[in-house]
């Protein structure tokens, strides 16, 4: 595989992971299993509904916090633990948890970030299941701002490890182009904390994420 970016960090492409017909048929299921949640964040006393609907499935104990959040994973479903383990024969890295993210349009949208919290690890690596609609992905180097764009297929796979979250920022911008709805799956392996260590990174998270536009 090519890595598609020329410093600091790794991030490759595979536009065929899965079949379009396998594909089409995990977007329907996920779409009807997952508990999707519309989620309510609070900046600068104002009360902002998150431009996309989220759930979080892993294994007991996998917490997730950003953007002033705390995520408590829900149970894997067959589907999440089949898609998993296939995603993880190719990239031979374990994945603990998965972060869904489904855009219900074009005004869905995620901001620039980058997913570099503490409990990810140093340089975490993380794959990015596409499914449903083709939607813009687009990643700019902090220093440089050289920019990658990378339109994400039904069925793809992205991936993004090595120093990529400390010297780069992505989004999926909002579009004016008609789009039907698209699933985001991606794979962490988080380290686990007890509850007091959540308790501090909670106190350490910013309210204005870009993960919130």
């Amino acid at each position: 595989m090519k890595n598609l970016v020329s410093q600091d960090g790794e991030l490759f492409y595979l536009a065929e992971f899965l079949s379009e017909p396998l594909a089409s048929q995990c977007f329907a299921l996920l779409s009807a299993e997952l508990g999707w949640q519309q989620e309510v964040v609070t900046i600068v006393g104002r009360r902002v509904s998150v431009p996309r609907l989220v759930c979080w499935h892993g294994d007991e104990g996998a917490v997730y916090q950003y953007s002033g959040l705390t995520h408590y994973p829900q149970a894997w479903t067959d589907t999440l633990l089949g898609l998993k383990q296939s995603i993880e024969n190719v990239c031979h890295h374990p994945f603990n948890s998965v972060l869904g993210n489904l855009y219900r349009d074009g005004q869905d949208s995620m901001g620039w970030h980058a997913d570099q919290e503490k409990i990810l690890g140093i340089n975490p690596f993380i794959a990015s299941l596409s499914l449903g609609a083709e939607r813009l992905f687009k990643i700019r180097h902090n220093k440089t701002g050289e920019t990658v764009d990378l339109n994400l297929a039904n069925g793809s796979l992205l991936l993004m490890g090595g120093a990529l979250q400390h010297h780069w920022r992505h989004c999926v911008p909002k579009t004016q182009q008609p789009k039907s709805a698209r699933i985001n799956l991606t794979f962490r392996n988080i380290k686990q904390r007890h509850d007091q260590d959540l308790k501090s990174l909670h106190s350490k998270s910013n309210l204005t994420s870009g993960k919130l536009d």
